[in-house]
C-alpha cells in the first residue's frame, strides 16, 4: 500500500514537473512570438545630383522650291555648311550621322484653291551622338554662327535634344548605403520614442532608381534617386 502510494506521489510530481516545464517552454513560445511579430517599416532616401554624360542632339534644316533637283543642290550646300561647322567646333565624324533626306511635295495632296507658294520640301536630319556634353551644348547655343552662314535650324518637337547619364552603376553602392542609413535612423527614432529596442533587419528592399531632369531649364543636369523599404524587428 505504502508503495502504491509512493509510486502515486512520485507520478504527480513528473507530472507537475512535466506541466511546469511544458507552460515555461509555452510562456517563451508566445514570448518570442510576440517579439517576431513586433515589426517597424521604415523607407530611406537618397538623392544625388549629377551631370549629364551623353547627348543625342538632332539638327534638322531645310530647303524649298519648285525645281527638284535645284532644291536639293541648295540642301547639300546647307549640309556641308553644318558639317563644317560641327568638325570645325569639335566633333569627329564617328559622332555625326547623316540621315536620308526626306522629299515633300505640297501639290502630291493639294486639294484646296490656293496653289503652295512652292512644290517641294526637302527636310535633312544630323544626328549628333556625344559624349561631350558641354562641347554640343556650345555649340547648340552657337547656332547664330550657322545663321550668319544661311543655314536656319528647325524648331520640331520631333527633334529635340535628349542627355543622359549612364554611370548608374558607379553611384549605386554609395545611394543604397546613405538610403540604408537613412531608414534606419528613422527606424531607431521610432523605437526610442515607442520605448522599443532596434533588432535585426526581416525584410529589405532596395528600391527602383529614377533618373529625371532636375527642372526644365537644365535638362543636362540630372537628379538620381532611390527610395529604399526596411523591415525591422522591435525588442522590449
Amino acid at each position: 500500500m505504502d508503495s502504491k502510494i509512493i509510486s502515486s506521489g512520485l507520478l504527480c510530481i513528473g507530472l507537475l514537473g512535466g506541466a511546469a516545464i511544458l507552460g515555461y517552454q509555452l510562456d517563451s513560445g508566445i514570448r518570442g512570438f510576440k517579439d517576431a511579430d513586433r515589426v517597424v517599416t521604415v523607407k530611406g532616401l537618397s538623392e544625388k545630383e549629377v551631370k549629364a554624360n551623353h547627348v543625342i542632339w538632332p539638327l534638322s534644316f531645310k530647303e524649298t522650291g519648285d525645281d527638284l533637283s535645284k532644291v536639293y543642290d541648295q540642301l547639300e550646300i546647307k549640309q556641308g555648311l553644318v558639317l563644317k561647322y560641327l568638325k570645325e567646333g569639335g566633333l569627329n565624324p564617328d559622332e555625326i550621322t547623316i540621315a536620308a533626306p526626306k522629299v515633300k511635295d505640297m501639290l502630291a495632296d493639294y486639294y484646296g484653291s490656293q496653289r503652295p507658294p512652292f512644290r517641294y520640301i526637302i527636310t535633312q536630319v544630323i544626328t549628333i551622338s556625344s559624349n561631350k556634353v558641354d562641347l554640343v551644348r556650345k555649340l547648340d547655343e552657337s547656332q547664330r554662327d550657322l545663321l550668319k552662314a544661311g543655314v536656319a535650324l528647325t524648331t520640331d518637337y520631333s527633334y529635340m535634344t535628349n542627355y543622359t547619364y549612364t554611370g548608374l552603376n558607379d553611384i549605386k553602392p554609395e545611394m543604397i548605403e546613405a538610403a540604408t542609413k537613412n531608414a534606419k535612423q528613422a527606424a531607431l527614432k521610432f523605437a526610442a520614442d515607442s520605448g522599443s529596442t532596434l533588432g535585426k533587419i526581416k525584410r529589405a528592399n532596395q528600391g527602383v532608381f529614377s533618373i529625371t531632369n532636375r527642372d526644365e531649364n537644365s535638362p543636362f543636369i540630372k537628379n538620381v534617386r532611390v527610395v529604399t523599404t526596411v523591415e525591422y524587428y522591435l525588442k522590449d
